[in-house]
Formats: structure tokens, C-alpha cells, sequence
């Protein structure tokens, strides 16, 4: 059986690269499983879809957690643990990256028992969730490195998939799956299609024994709201929302009421502060702060900055010294 995950962010198109490579596995006489994985469905948050294929019934339900094949479409969302891109990878598996740093630099970097490959087929642009065709070409790759997927089985699926779109966009994407599974074809077949799981095989997890106490002792008692710890959000951000003090008008409740998140409060003098754990980057106080006083800036453009500044606060530091 075949087990390949895609990672991406919302709006990159990892849910149609996973129902255009089975759809293309079910011309070839396979059958398949395709879903996606995703908490919030709202562009830039981190979101997997896998699929499953093989000539006999499958009976595997689930997160696959033993992969064939990784296709991250988004190399920033290797470093977040949350996004889950290493998770059960194996001697087997091949991690295709779409990155434009060396396969070299993400093998020092990672050390994954895996083959590391790189996908650089895609221009740098500010906002990583609005990569265009992203899903097609991924899934392009991942027929080229499966290797038995011919590359006209690639295309009806593509036609079956986006048809609904118009003749204009299908061409596009026909186009870049195209170019994807052309670059990959060195390592066409690299992917090895995996073993069954033996129930034979099992382990028992090793758990650990807890005293039981009744439950008007250990059960939770929530007296009040806002008891819940907060998920640091702002991982999902592609975008990060700054404000121009000099030309905020301390219209405080424009901002902060508009946000969806309450990310934003304001000071005892009126101005707005953006809580940046809690931004997921949806720009909804860009849209709406009548004066424009809040910019829209690419979020690796933003960390850049902080760091220089920070770089530069602490020569100034050592020098006064």
C-alpha cells in the first residue's frame, strides 16, 4: 500500500493535490482513500490531507503515521511541531520539500532517517498562502517519485478535479503539474510502496498506572469562562498586521471590535496593541482602520526587521559599555 501525506497552509491547495493523486491512482486500477486534516479552516493555518492506495481493499482508517512520501508545500512549516511534517518517518520515507534551500541544508538540519528532495518549481512571494497552483504541482511530484502513475492519468485527473473552474485555470494547473512531474522524473519510483501492518506485530503502549481518585476530587469544576490555556495562533500567521502610530486616529474600538480573535486591545492612552501569539493574520483591521493606518507586511519581512533591530539595540549597548 501506498501512504503519502501533503503538508501546506490553508488556501496552498493540499486537499486538491490529495483528490487529484487519487483520482489518478483510481485510473489505475487502485483503490483509494483521500481526506483532509484541519482544525480551523481559515488560509495561512497549517493543514495535512493524506492518501492511501493499493490493488487489494483497504483497511486502514486514519492519520496516516507510517508515510511513503512527505510533499511539504511550505518549508516554514517544518519548524512548527504542531504542523506534524516529520511525524512517523521512517528509513523508507521520502520527504520532498518545496524549498529553495539545498536538500543538503534540510538533511544537516533535520537529520530524518529519510531521502530529503527539493521542490523548487515555486517563485518567493510575500504571502506563502497564496502560492499559486501549489496543489497541482505537488501532486504532480508525488505521481512522478510514486513512479506507476503515467503522466495522462495525472491530467484526465487534474481535467476531473478543476473542471468546474474553466478551461483557463485547468490549462494553468495542467501546465504546472506538468513541469513538476518533468522535474522530478530523476527520481521517478523512489517511492517504495509500503508493507501491510501486522496486528500480529503490536506492542502495548507502556502506561502508566495512575491511582484512581472519586470524582469530586480529580473531575475539573469551571466556576468562570476565559479557565482555558490560550493556543499561540500566531504560528498560522503569513501576514502580520503594523500599525503606524503617527497615523492612528485612537478611534480604539474600529480595531479591536472588527478583530475576530480580541488579539487587539488598546493602552490607557488609546492606541491600539496587537497581541502577536494570538494574530493569525486574517487583516480584517487592515480592511478596516478608516484612516490606513494599519500595513500589511509579509511576516518574514516583519521577523527580519525584529532581528535587525534587535542586532542593532545590542552593538548600541556594547559600544555605551
Amino acid at each position: 500500500m501506498y501512504r503519502i501525506r501533503f503538508h501546506g497552509r490553508g488556501g496552498q491547495g493540499m486537499k486538491t493535490a490529495s483528490r487529484i493523486l487519487s483520482n489518478a491512482f483510481f485510473l489505475g486500477g487502485y483503490e483509494v482513500q483521500d481526506a483532509p486534516r484541519y482544525g480551523a479552516e481559515r488560509r495561512g493555518a497549517p493543514i495535512f490531507a493524506y492518501v492511501r492506495a493499493a490493488k487489494q481493499p483497504i483497511n486502514e482508517r486514519g492519520i496516516i503515521n507510517r508515510p511513503d512520501l512527505v510533499i511539504v508545500a511550505d518549508d516554514s512549516l517544518v519548524a512548527i511541531p504542531a504542523a506534524g511534517v516529520l511525524q512517523g518517518i521512517g528509513p523508507q520515507t521520502v520527504l520532498m520539500i518545496n524549498s529553495h534551500e539545498a536538500a543538503r541544508t534540510w538533511e544537516e538540519r533535520l537529520n530524518v532517517p529519510g531521502q530529503v528532495l527539493i521542490l523548487p518549481v515555486t517563485e518567493e512571494v510575500e504571502d506563502r498562502a497564496e502560492l499559486p497552483f501549489l496543489g497541482t504541482t505537488c501532486a504532480g511530484a508525488a505521481a512522478r517519485l510514486i513512479g506507476i502513475i503515467p503522466l495522462e492519468h495525472l491530467q484526465q485527473a487534474i481535467r476531473d478535479e478543476l473542471a468546474h473552474l474553466g478551461t483557463e485555470i485547468v490549462e494553468k494547473n495542467l501546465q504546472q503539474a506538468a513541469e513538476a512531474y518533468e522535474l522530478a522524473a530523476e527520481y521517478a519510483g523512489k517511492v517504495i510502496e509500503g508493507t501491510e501492518i501486522s496486528a500480529q506485530d503490536y506492542a502495548k503502549p507502556e502506561w502508566i498506572d495512575m491511582p484512581f481518585e472519586v470524582a469530586s476530587i480529580s473531575a475539573p469544576t469551571i466556576h468562570t469562562g476565559l479557565t482555558s490555556e490560550l493556543a499561540a495562533t500566531g504560528t498560522w500567521r503569513t501576514m502580520r498586521p503594523v500599525i503606524d502610530y503617527q497615523l492612528c486616529n485612537r478611534c480604539w474600538w474600529v480595531c479591536s471590535e472588527f478583530c475576530p480573535d480580541g488579539a487587539i486591545t488598546v493602552d490607557d492612552e488609546g492606541y491600539p496593541q496587537i497581541d502577536l501569539d494570538q494574530c493569525k493574520g486574517c487583516m480584517i483591521c487592515v480592511a478596516q482602520c478608516p484612516p490606513h493606518a494599519i500595513e500589511a507586511v509579509a511576516e518574514s519581512v516583519a521577523q527580519l526587521a525584529e532581528a535587525t533591530e534587535a542586532t542593532e539595540a545590542t552593538e548600541a549597548v556594547g559600544d555605551k559599555s
